[in-house]
């Protein structure tokens, strides 16, 4: 680890970025650019290597836009480099983020790889990798995202047999791992083939940034996310000028519950999204600026630094427009303010949230689920089951437009809803079905890269409605599970502690006193659980 952090970061300082006027070598304050370092031997002519790899680098991180423009000047300068064409196709495509679903993008896709494959320049190496982004662009119309993205992990697999040395190719393939691994395998399958495949190339290149970063990805679940932390405490020192290095290993950080890391890790990627943003000249908010708010949030809430909650909230309610509107920017718009409201279990304000105009199913669903909440909560039966009701009808379109992952997200917080509203209607054996289904539901599947984690996980809900029930035993242990899954959150931490008071265990109740003061060092007041949990150990 913390050789890792020492290691030295090689600059690549060619090729001027698309945004750039002035040295291209050069960010804002001076700073030498730095993406890391990536060996990518091509036949292309000897001027064209070095920008090459930059590009690439930019790709492993994904910096799209840069990448873009990056290989588009490549394949401007060098007509015949069938690479430059490979990775504008690649740019094109982005695997775990959002797939080219639509005609236009599928249609430029297949246009690019035509050209790649027309290009005199190709080693047999090249035209593999060629053939592995055409699997995906080409094809019948009619071909679903997922489908694409198999045909191509299934080619990225025949490069890698073909050329096992070629560690691009094996750090790609890698990533067409993670681009199909089912949320729903438990067995993590796809991800340990993953990080077989790319801890070797981070041993042997430490500054590589996809081996980094797909790492991370490859280790982002509960059970796994401690073999990531080196390459995550690495890799923003990697490729510290892309935004997105900075914000990614907040995923193993929040995983962990190391919060301060993950703020801090948040407020960089933010900062340098609004750079990007506005040396790129850019109408609204950059997408990776929404995406490291939510993650910030997230980590505030959890030690209970509530103003600076509060400001993330308002930052984002200021945001009239993003570049480009896509899952992430829809996600953060919906879990931020519901986050704010229900991790501080302000419920008549949970229930006063309104949908943004626009908004997908699954992220409208995600106010509909804080209402519900709130309502329930707050003791109106009836507006609880409405919700209910309206989170029914999106998980039926999500079905009907085959999206049966956000259409289970959806059925999880239906269910949640209508256990507070059942238990608001004083069906208490329903109300401990419903929400205890909804927990069994949410174990069954992992999150995907777009969120740090549900608003609030269903098993410690249903360790709330326990209590609620004057159940405290078998809250507590519901509270012990959910932070086996996510450590160190506040809601867990206070609700394990609520509960082994009533229940008269008292060395549980002191120790969780105990983590949760610990987790609060910078708590701005506000929060009873910390005023009980300050009583509780100042009577030993």
């Amino acid at each position: 680890m913390r050789r890792a952090a020492l290691l030295a970061i090689l600059a690549l300082r060619v090729a001027a970025p698309a945004w750039a006027d002035d040295d291209p070598h050069q960010h804002p304050g001076g700073r030498p650019e730095e993406l890391g370092t990536v060996h990518f031997p091509t036949t292309c002519k000897a001027a064209t290597q070095a920008p090459f790899e930059r590009a690439v680098a930019m790709l492993h991180s994904f910096w799209y836009e840069e990448a873009i423009g990056a290989f588009e000047h490549l394949a401007e300068t060098d007509p015949d480099c069938a690479m430059a064409h490979w990775g504008l196709a690649m740019s094109l495509w982005h695997p775990i983020w959002i797939p080219p679903a639509t005609p236009a993008a599928l249609e430029r896709g297949r246009a690019v790889v035509a050209r790649a494959r027309a290009a005199r320049t190709q080693s047999p190496r090249e035209g593999a990798y060629v053939t592995a982004v055409a699997a995906y662009f080409e094809g019948p119309e009619s071909l679903d995202s997922r489908s694409r993205a198999l045909a191509y992990e299934k080619a990225m697999e025949g490069l890698h047999v073909a050329y096992a040395d070629d560690r691009e190719g094996a750090a790609f393939y890698a990533l067409s791992l993670l681009a199909t691994a089912p949320l729903a395998d438990k067995t993590y399958a796809n991800q340990l083939k993953a990080a077989s495949l790319l801890e070797p190339i981070f041993t042997e290149q430490p500054n590589h940034p996809g081996a980094a970063h797909y790492i991370i990805h490859s280790f982002d679940v509960p059970a796994l996310a401690t073999r990531a932390l080196p390459a995550a405490r690495a890799y923003a020192k990697i490729a510290p000028s892309a935004p997105h290095a900075l914000h990614m290993p907040s995923h193993i950080f929040t995983r962990l519950g190391l919060w301060d890391e993950s703020i801090a890790s948040n407020r960089a990627s933010e900062q340098a999204a609004k750079d990007y943003a506005a040396r790129a000249h850019m109408e609204g908010a950059w997408d990776e600026q929404l995406h490291a708010m939510d993650y910030l949030e997230y980590a505030y809430l959890q030690g209970a630094q509530d103003s600076l909650a509060r400001g993330v909230l308002e930052e984002l309610q200021a945001i009239t427009k993003v570049e480009p509107a896509n899952a992430k920017t829809g996600y953060a718009f919906a879990a931020v303010p519901a986050r704010f409201a229900l991790e501080r279990r302000q419920w008549a304000e949970a229930a006063t949230l309104v949908p943004r105009p626009g908004a997908t199913p699954w992220a409208e669903a995600l106010t509909h689920f804080a209402r519900g909440t709130g309502l329930a909560r707050s003791g109106d039966t009836a507006g609880a089951q409405r919700e209910a009701e309206t989170l029914a009808q999106l998980r039926d379109a999500l079905v009907a437009a085959k999206d049966p992952y956000w259409a289970d997200q959806v059925e999880i917080e239906r269910r949640a809803v209508a256990g507070w509203a059942a238990l608001s209607a004083g069906r208490s054996d329903e109300a401990a079905g419903l929400v205890r289904s909804a927990a069994e539901l949410e174990d069954r599947s992992e999150k995907m890269p777009v969120t740090p984690g549900p608003v609030v996980p269903a098993r410690e809900q249903l360790g709330d409605l326990l209590l609620e029930l004057k159940r405290p035993a078998e809250a507590l242990r519901e509270f012990e599970a959910a932070l086996v899954g996510s450590p160190n959150r506040f809601g867990g931490l206070a609700g394990a502690f609520r509960a082994a008071t009533l229940a008269g265990d008292r060395p549980r109740a002191v120790a969780n006193a105990q983590a949760l003061m610990a987790l609060c060092p910078r708590a701005e007041g506000g929060r009873p659980e910390l005023a009980a949990a300050k009583a509780t150990l100042a009577h030993p």
